[in-house]
């Protein structure tokens, strides 16, 4: 005989198979989450605390790569920069991307190291090998 018979085979089961095929999609929607979502997010909020502090006196560069030294804060979007003596112009908050006279904390470890003339482990392998 040529033909051979088709015997029934039981169906599978229904739910198991979805719950596999999804999880993938999840754990890749996590990773991007932390590796780049959330990082986004605490560098906007830093940001956002950046602009908030300014005050007279700060040196700031704005993101065109203007250095200057705020003289007036006027209001919430705008401040006044001397970017040289008597030239002053009115800048967007937004645009300031740092602040270049941040305060140095005192005790730092590098610090310490270089007064004592250790050696620091620098970067991720450094510290994981400890050199």
């Amino acid at each position: 005989m040529l033909i051979s018979p088709a015997y029934a085979q039981a169906a599978a089961a229904p739910g198991g198979d979805m719950f596999v095929s999804i999880l993938p999609l999840v754990l890749i929607f996590v990773v991007f989450y932390f590796l780049l979502i959330r990082p986004q997010q605490a560098k906007a909020k830093q940001q956002r605390q950046l602009i908030d502090n300014l005050k007279k006196g700060d040196q700031v560069l704005t993101s065109g790569g203007i250095i200057g030294k705020v003289t007036r804060v006027e209001d919430e979007k705008t401040i006044m920069v001397e970017i040289a003596q008597g030239v002053v112009v009115k800048v967007a908050r937004a645009t300031i991307s740092d602040i270049v006279n941040k305060p140095v904390p005192a005790n730092t470890s590098n610090d310490n190291a270089a007064k004592t003339g250790q050696k620091t482990a620098g970067g991720l392998f450094g510290r994981l090998f400890k050199k």
